[in-house]
Order: structure tokens, then sequence, then C-alpha cells
């Protein structure tokens, strides 16, 4: 055993040591490479974040521009003199903290006291707003003044104001220009009102994704109008200074950004690997950026390196250990196969032993006592299968003996229930005819009984024979040879629709002479349908029977009537009627609804089944609540099969 676990120990260390290195060194490239990857990723994210930010703000800033603007030019449209628009221009400023300073400038000639130019400006000085006539100077050519001019609409512009004026503003400007109209549609003018790029770049570099990150924004030519180097302002471009065979990455930006589009790169400006995400300025020309050094995007990867070593360390110090752990479990197995040997000789076969792959004396004798086992569960298994089949077919025979002893049972009450139909009726003629013996003499003469006690009995006789003759006929219907004898004798009879409902109610009326029936029809006598006679009559019959008898006996109606498909036959009556939940049980065989009532339980059943052999249905209508009602529908072309 000893020579075993040495043998184990040497190729279970020497088979970790392979696989574990390999792992282990391809693990570590996985972790770096996903790592660049992810800080980039989150890079890119917490840029385009400080991006977005940034963008809205100034959004807000140039569109509440556009607003204070356009809401008063048609006041100034309206009052274009020069005292007018100095207090304009002015109030625009005083009134919006977003604007730095509103200029107004008029036409040439356009006011003849104050020569050919005439412009009212006016700028933010710190807390204070100052508002003067513009010294003359030809202002018609300004971008400020000639883009809204030539265009015949607003639109924003970036320009270096460097006029030798009373006021001005440090700096670059963007302006929203837009051209005035007289009330006849002549040009009159430009109202621009002005944002100092200076102030807005200060705006923007509060907020920063990295300490040394910064905003550059650049006009549709690729000129500079925000840049924390001044010097480049509205002097350079993107494209100012670049060599295109090394500097190809700063080449595509500018084209990137000029052209207005959206994204983020790595381009090195400055000499400094950078990450760069931009996105145009809306409702401008404007393309605005921001540039955040690789040294510190990188900076967590870097520190990276610091915990590699630490980590190589700890990796092999784990190696060895497991290793270690290893050897010293080397024999577990057999330990644990003889836990479960004695698991087994104490009775318990609710063990599972695995099979092993592996080659060695332990892993052979594992497999061994797996096969065993195996084995020995094969047999138990078929022992407990026989067993189970032994008692399934047990509760088989069990459930079959109750069938039959129900099925006695139903037979022995039916038996009994015709019994008793069938004695009343019997002992009533019985009890007449010793009756009408009693008193009729021998030789002929009657002992004292009256022609209306006479006509009584003879009455009461025929009823209970007609009874007895009904439920034998029923019996006899029930019957499969009932059936297929009677419709191979009427199978495709013409029967007229009224006809066959004026014999019905005749034949009710010699059960129930008493009883109000009431017929309505809406098609004609000579309407006839193909089918059996004789089994629409007993349908009818036995649904009018169940009226008459079950209702108050004086309202009891039959209707015919005809549908584009089918013709329908509908009893009613006004009784106790039939409780919906025994709508269904009432069209079985042998069921009655109370079993102390008169009948067999086959009137209903039978009356449904002839229905249905003749192509229809018979169903009782759930939204008649003053009794119960019937309907019969029959196909009017009736192509029906032969029952068996």
């Amino acid at each position: 055993m000893i020579s075993i676990s040495k043998s184990f120990s040497t190729k279970l260390s020497l088979g970790i040591l392979l696989l574990a290195a390999p792992i282990f060194i391809v693990s570590l490239g996985i972790l770096f490479t996903q790592s660049r990857h992810m800080i980039r990723a989150e890079a890119v994210g917490r840029a385009n974040s400080v991006l977005n930010t940034t963008l809205q703000r100034l959004c807000r800033n140039l569109m509440a521009i556009e607003t204070a603007t356009n809401s008063n030019c048609w006041l100034i449209e309206r009052s274009f003199v020069p005292d007018s628009m100095l207090v304009f221009s002015n109030r625009l400023v005083r009134m919006n903290s977003h604007i730095d300073g509103c200029s107004i400038s008029a036409e040439p000639d356009m006011f003849p006291k104050y020569g050919r130019y005439f412009s009212a400006y006016t700028v933010r000085e710190g807390d204070s707003v100052a508002t003067v006539v513009e010294e003359p100077y030809e202002y018609f050519d300004r971008i400020w003044y000639k883009s809204p001019r030539d265009n015949d609409g607003p639109c924003w512009v970036v320009y270096q104001d460097d006029e030798t004026l009373d006021l001005l503003l440090e700096g670059m400007l963007a302006s929203y220009a837009r051209p005035l109209h007289a009330s006849d549609g002549t040009f009159i003018g430009v109202i621009s009102t002005d944002l100092s790029l200076l102030r807005l770049t200060k705006v923007m570099s509060q907020e920063r994704p990295y300490p040394h990150s910064y905003f550059m924004m650049i006009d549709e030519d690729g000129r500079y109008i925000v840049h924390p180097d001044t010097t480049r302002l509205f002097k350079k471009t993107i494209f100012s200074d670049v060599n295109p065979l090394q500097h190809a990455d700063i080449i595509a930006l500018g084209h990137e950004m000029t052209e207005g589009k959206q994204g983020h790169t790595r381009a090195v400006i400055g000499g400094i690997s950078s990450l760069v995400c931009y996105q145009p300025v809306p409702g401008t020309t404007w393309s605005l950026a921001i540039v955040c050094p690789d040294s510190e995007v990188l900076a967590g990867y870097h520190r990276l390196t610091y915990i590699v070593i630490p980590l190589l360390v700890i990796g092999i110090i784990i190696i060895l250990i497991f290793c270690h752990k290893a050897v010293t479990q080397t024999i577990q197995p057999i330990r644990v196969l003889l836990g479960k040997t004695q698991t087994i000789a104490e009775g318990n076969m609710e063990v599972h032993i695995p099979r092993s792959n592996r080659q060695d004396v332990i892993g052979r004798l594992q497999n061994s006592f797996a096969t065993m086992l195996q084995s020995l569960n094969f047999h138990m298994g078929s022992i407990r299968y026989t067993t189970s089949q032994t008692e399934q077919r047990n509760e088989e025979l069990e459930k079959a003996t109750l069938m039959v002893e129900e099925a006695d049972r139903q037979k022995t009450a039916f038996i009994q229930n015709v019994s008793h139909q069938i004695r009343t009726p019997l002992n009533i003629i019985m009890g007449f005819s010793q009756v009408l013996a009693e008193y009729h003499s021998t030789d002929g003469t009657e002992n004292g009984l009256s022609d209306e006690e006479s006509k009584n009995i003879v009455e009461m006789m025929e009823h209970n024979s007609k009874l007895l003759h009904r439920m034998l006929l029923m019996l006899f219907d029930s019957s499969d040879t009932g059936l297929s004898e009677e419709l191979k004798a009427h199978k495709h009879d013409m029967v007229p629709c009224n006809d066959v409902s004026h014999e019905a109610i005749g034949y009710i009326k010699l059960h129930y002479p008493n009883l109000n029936v009431i017929f309505e029809s809406n098609v004609p006598d000579d309407f006839c349908i193909k089918t059996n006679r004789t089994y629409l009559m007993r349908t009818l019959r036995e649904i009018m029977y169940n009226s008459a008898k079950y209702s108050d006996g004086k309202h009891v109606v039959l209707r015919v009537f005809r549908s584009p498909t089918s013709i329908l036959f509908t009893v009613e009556d006004t009784g106790k009627g039939i409780p919906e939940a025994e709508h269904d049980r009432i069209f079985k065989f042998f069921m009655k609804i109370d079993d102390l009532s008169e009948g067999l339980g086959l009137g209903l059943p039978l009356a449904k089944r002839h229905a249905q052999t003749l192509g229809g249905d018979l169903t009782i209508d759930a939204s008649y609540h003053d009794g119960c009602r019937f309907i019969v529908e029959l196909p009017l072309d009736n192509d029906e099969t032969e029952a068996g």
C-alpha cells in the first residue's frame, strides 16, 4: 500500500503541475486583456456621460439665448427706432443671465440723423450692464451681420471681437444672429446676442471625468472655438501643424468632428495618447469633444501589475497545497468503498458506487464493486417490479370487483324499479277485474254496478294497460334490437311536421284528456322533412308526456318553426322545472331526479337517442325559468346512418 501511495503521489503531482501551469498563465492573460477592455469601456462610458452632461448644459444656454432673442424680435421690428433699439438691447442682456452682450444693428443710412451707421450695443460687465451706441465701423461685412442677411434666417456664428469700441467682451464670442424685417418684409437690420466662449470654457471645465481631461470645440472648418490653450482659439484648426503620415488619427478625428458625427477614438494629441469622445452640438455646425489622457484612463490597469507578482506567488503556494492535499487523499476511494460495503453488509442496498475511469488498481477495484452493486440492484429491482405488478393487478381486480358489485346493484335496482312500475298498473287492472267479476253473476246479470262506475273502471284499466304498453315499448326501444329494427323499417319517410305534431298531441290527450295543449307553427301543413316518423313521434311523445306529467297540466305549448338549416320542435310547460345542475343527468339511462317518482328513467334518454339517431339533438333550454322547455332540432337535409 505504501508503494502504491508513492506511485500515486508522483503521478498526481506531475499531472497537477502540468495542468495548472498553463491554465494559470492563460487565466492571467485573459484577466489582463479583459481588464484592459473593461477599463476602456468604463472610461468611454464615463467620458460620454460627462460629455452628454456638458452638452446638455451648453444646449440649455444656447436654447435660452435663442428663446430670449426670438421672443423679443417682433417687438424690436415693430418699434425699430434708435431709442427703442437701445432699450431692447439693454433689456435683453439685463433680464437674461446667459447673454453676455447684445447688438441691434441697422442697415446703412437707415437713420440719417446718426449718419451711415447705427448700432446699439449692450455688454455685461460683472454685475452691471452698460449700453452704448457703437462707434461707426463697417459692420456690414462682419459674419454676425452678413450671415443672417445673406441666408435670410437665424444662425449661430463665432468670431473674434477686435474692434476698438468703448465696450468689448473679452475674447471670442458665440453669437446668435437673426435678421430683422419691417412690416412689408423689407430687411432692416440684424440682432445678435453674444455668449462669451471664455466664460463658457470655464463653466465646462468645472466637471471633468479625470484630473487632466479637458474639452475642446471646433466649427465646421475645424477652427478651435473652445480649448484650454487660448492661443489656439480662432487662429488654429485641428489640422494645423499636423503631419498626415504621423498623425493620421488626428486627421480622422478632425474629419469625423467637422462632418457632425458622434463617437469615440484614440488619438495622440500634443504627444499624449488620449481617449477622445465627440458629439455634434445640436442647432449649430460645431462639434464638442472631451479629451482624456490614457495615462489617467489606464491608471487602474497599470496598478494591476503590482498585484500580479503577489498573485503569482499566492498561486504557486496554492498549487503546492493542492498537490499535498491530493497526495494525502489518493487512497481516499478505498476508504469510501470500505464504508459502502459495510453499509451493504448491513442490508442497506440504497448505495451508489460510481464507475471510475482510472486504470490503476484502485480504479479497477472501484469498477468491480460498482458492477457487483449494479447486479444486486438489478435482481432486487426485478423482485420489486414483480411485487409492484402483483399489487397493481390486485388493485385492478379489486376495482373490477367493485364495478361488478355496482353493476349488480344497479341491475337489482333496475329490476326492482321495473317490477314496481309494472306491478302497480297490473295490480290496478287485476283489482278492477276482480271488482267486475264480483259485480257480475255467472248467468251474466249485473249486481248493483252503475254505468258510470263501470265506465270509470274501464277507463282506469285502459289507462294502466297503456302505461304497461308504454313501459314495455320503452324496454324494447332501449335494446339494440329494437333500435335497428325500427330504423330499418322506416329509414327515409317524408314526414309532415304539422301532422306528426298533431299526432303527438292526440297521443298525449289519450293519457291526459284534460290537458290544455297549445300548438303553434310557422311552416305550412304540407311541409315535410326526410326522417324516421316512428322515432320522431316517440321523441315528441316522450317530452310531451314528461311535460304533461310534471307541469301544472294546464300550460303545455308545442311549437314548430324553421331555421335556415334545421327544423325545430319545442315543448314548454309551466311547472317546477328541472334544476340546472340536473340538465345533463336527466338524459342518462335509468337516472331519475326523484327515485320515488313514476317511470323507469328511460323516456328522456330514449328521446335524446332517437333525436341523435335522426341526425339532430334534444336539449333543454337553460334560459327558460317558468318551467321546462325542451328543443328537438333536426337537419333539413338529413343523411342519417343506419344504427347497428
